[in-house]
């Protein structure tokens, strides 16, 4: 029976980032004592339900270091209790500047291995801009402090296209992450989601424009790959061996059970998640199914779209092992198309995308699967 992975979202948060979209509310040291144990009984919940392992967990949000020492312990211990956790890799999401010293010391103490620090940039007036309460320095030191207490594997969180970047400042964070000696690197490009502080102020941000936005994301990965980090994910970029083991599950559309507000599940051929709505979650609702009609859970279009984030591509050994047919020829032919503009790179067992091609990633998709 494949391992499955284990997201716990953590829905807290001191103060909300203008450009974040993600589900997080305020919480009190009595909402956190609620949520933990909430989360707990509902590992012991399924666990008894699917009884599957776990090789991946991961503490998502929000800012699951608000948690502290004693609570995120208390949930890694139930998580191995319930879903074996062997030889997993267990991350935990953590911003700059906040007093991690107890956190760490129970994540560490636990288990926990790997560390995402919401770096964004290593300028401090790019910082200010993105409305972030850290400072590079305070990034530096998060680092160092991780280390310390054990932590040997941390990834750090790029922003791209971002208020005042320019490509020598992207240069000079990205210099930042390589002299953290960091193992991982996720690099986005800013997106402005609906509803968020940075949409409403929309007209009087000073962004780069396209071209520009295109120039810096392809800059990020020429200057990743020079730092040693390589690129295995439109976003993505890690050391031999320190890619993303829970997000890979992800992307090669394996299983995942997803607890807490918002998170997302895909277990048995059916996806769902909790709603956006934590006195509910506490209140003991259940999860609602998720999916579009049109395309179901694991179809292999899906398949297709979620293996082409990867710079692996789409290749006829993953595609065949699951469905039992290499990659479908229109597809390979519709992707032979884009390989002169350097959008696509083929071969005869299936083909990929070019750091080019993911920046129109949405638009090769919709030819190569649907007007193929």
């Amino acid at each position: 029976m494949n391992k499955i992975g284990c997201y716990i979202h953590v829905p807290f948060c001191e103060k909300k980032c203008p450009y974040c979209d993600f589900y997080s509310v305020h919480g009190s040291e009595e909402m956190l004592d609620d949520y933990t144990n909430c989360i707990v009984e509902r590992i012991k919940y399924e666990q008894e339900r699917i009884g599957r392992p776990a090789d991946t967990l991961y503490f998502g949000g929000g800012t699951p270091g608000l948690l502290g020492g004693a609570r995120i312990a208390r949930l890694i211990e139930q998580a191995r209790a319930c879903f074996g956790l062997d030889n997993a890799e267990i991350t935990a999401e953590v911003n700059p500047g906040d007093h991690l010293e107890d956190f760490l010391q129970g994540f560490v103490s636990a288990g926990g291995n790997r560390l995402s620090i919401g770096l964004q940039s290593a300028n401090d007036e790019e910082l200010r801009l993105l409305g972030r309460r850290h400072t590079a320095a305070q990034a530096a030191k998060t680092v160092r402090d991780a280390r310390r207490a054990g932590v040997q594997n941390i990834s750090l969180d790029l922003m791209l296209s971002i208020q005042g970047q320019d490509r020598e400042s992207l240069r000079r964070s990205i210099a930042f992450c390589a002299d953290m000696g960091a193992e991982h690197v996720s690099a986005y490009l800013l997106k402005i989601e609906p509803r968020t502080v940075y949409d409403k102020q929309r007209d009087s941000l000073l962004l780069p424009d396209e071209d520009e936005s295109c120039a810096l994301y392809l800059l990020s990965c020429e200057e990743l790959e020079k730092a040693g980090l390589k690129q295995y994910e439109i976003s993505n970029f890690a050391r031999p061996g320190r890619e993303s083991r829970h997000n890979l599950k992800y992307w090669h559309c394996e299983e995942y059970l997803g607890l807490g507000p918002a998170a997302h599940s895909f277990l048995n051929g059916k996806r769902f998640y909790y709603e956006r709505d934590l006195r509910a979650f506490l209140a003991g609702a259940a999860p609602v199914e998720d999916g579009d009609p049109e395309m179901p859970a694991g179809c292999p279009e899906e398949f297709a779209m979620l293996a082409l984030r990867l710079t692996e591509g789409l290749r006829d050994d993953a595609y065949g092992a699951r469905y039992g047919t290499p990659v479908p020829d229109p597809w390979k032919r519709a992707a032979k198309r884009y390989e002169q503009a350097g959008l696509t790179e083929c071969d005869g067992g299936g083909f990929r995308f070019t750091p080019r091609g993911f920046l129109v990633s949405n638009a090769l998709l919709s030819e190569i699967l649907y007007n193929s």
